[in-house]
């Protein structure tokens, strides 16, 4: 199988050689051009930007599909996998998030269940993001996650969860403040599990002696958060300022104001995520919906979705990534080369994967092929490949 366009990166139009998944040449088309394949039609058309597949670390739901209701079924995984796939999502984390013990086993055997039989592009969830329920249970830092689900990491109850999992879950996130959550976040690191801080109240102290127990990355950081904090010090500030942090954003244009994500973007930069935290309401109609996780929320028709008990409470993103790209370069200082670096290479370092999120020989052949309008700033995705296979195509 072949695949062309330009490279992101470069600007250099290629073509990507596909073997039993995975990318085994990479050839630039001016050199095709120039031997006997010269009258190729494709050669002659309009190319798409090229990229490594866009990893999304955030998705609790999207289309419909809902990966946090009380009984997560097959329908919701693929719906949710099909419908990431149209907006350029090669692989991603399902984001199994606070509840009862007995709610989120089930969700995470049944997406285990899902991998393991190889259902339609199972290729797609390269582990889970379980998000809480050791967090914080302080209105505004506990965002919609139930209060009354919110508790102390427990170890042999995350090792049940992992077991149900058959060892998928590959991200935590937790408040560290919580108590035995240092300790926790140590057992975490030296498992290979990424321990993500999310929504804390965190001091100093506590924040630095997670990073130094292994804690690598914030979750959707500036969210999960008070409404109202101290101008500084403060726990967004403490986290925007450590080098060693990597630190992921949701850029939907209401988690962080335009100019926030431009200024969070610059201090954090080559170790900046886009994620989307997308819900089952992304790509739904505006107007008022109930959730098992944050009551009843109301999605507006601009995407701004919040919990119908108070506005400044948000309920997740009903935006994808491919918005997120579109709203990086629009709103900040990120260039097209390296917004896609955010969903393709920088995921792939903080997961500790040397393989993915790159185009190169060896690598898995997942690729998101893309127009870009600099005029509107639109992103039109054209195509989705997860291990060599199209999984979405555009009709022309």
């Amino acid at each position: 199988m072949k695949w062309q366009g330009k490279l992101t990166t470069s600007g250099e139009a290629v073509q990507i050689e596909v073997e039993n998944g995975v990318i085994s040449g990479i050839t630039p088309l001016a050199f095709i051009a120039s031997s006997a394949l010269a009258d190729n039609q494709q050669l002659r058309e309009p190319l798409p930007w090229l990229s490594a597949g866009w990893t999304d670390l955030q998705v609790n739901g999207f289309g419909g599909y809902d990966l946090n209701a009380e009984k997560t079924t097959v329908e919701d995984i693929e719906g949710v996998t099909r419908t990431l796939h149209a907006k350029g999502v090669a692989t991603y984390l399902p984001t199994v998030i606070t509840g009862s013990y007995e709610r989120m086993h089930q969700a995470m055997l049944i997406i285990a269940d899902y991998c393991r039989t190889d259902q339609y592009a199972a290729a797609s969830i390269r582990g889970i993001h379980l998000e809480g329920p050791y967090l914080s249970s302080e209105d505004g830092s506990r965002g919609a996650h139930p209060r009354v689900h919110t508790r102390d990491p427990d170890w042999e109850e995350f090792m049940r969860l992992q077991d149900a999992a058959e060892g998928r879950i590959s991200m935590v996130t937790l408040a560290p403040e919580r108590d035995g959550a240092i300790a926790f976040i140590e057992r975490l690191a030296d498992s290979g599990v990424v321990a993500a801080i999310g929504h804390t109240a965190a001091t100093a102290e506590q924040l630095d002696d997670a990073v130094r127990a292994g804690a690598s990355l914030c979750t959707h950081l500036g969210n999960g958060s008070h409404p109202m904090l101290p101008r500084h010090p403060n726990y967004i500030w403490h986290q925007l300022a450590d080098d060693r942090l990597w630190a992921a954003f949701i850029p939907d244009g209401h988690h962080l104001a335009p100019p926030v994500l431009k200024a969070m973007l610059r201090v954090k930069r080559e170790r900046s995520i886009l994620v989307s935290d997308t819900t089952q309401f992304g790509g739904m109609p505006p107007g008022e919906y109930s959730s098992l996780i944050g009551g009843s929320v109301v999605l507006h028709e601009d995407g701004w979705l919040h919990t119908a008990a108070n506005p400044d409470i948000l309920a997740g993103s009903a935006a994808s990534l491919d918005t997120g790209i579109a709203n990086a370069i629009r709103y900040t200082d990120m260039d097209l080369a390296e917004a896609v670096e955010a969903v393709t290479l920088r995921p792939a370092k903080v997961m500790r994967d040397e393989r993915s999120g790159r185009l190169q020989v060896g690598s898995p052949a997942d690729l998101t092929l893309f127009d870009y309008d600099a005029q509107s700033g639109e992103v039109l995705v054209k195509e989705t490949v997860v291990s060599g296979e199209s999984v979405f195509k555009i009709s022309v």
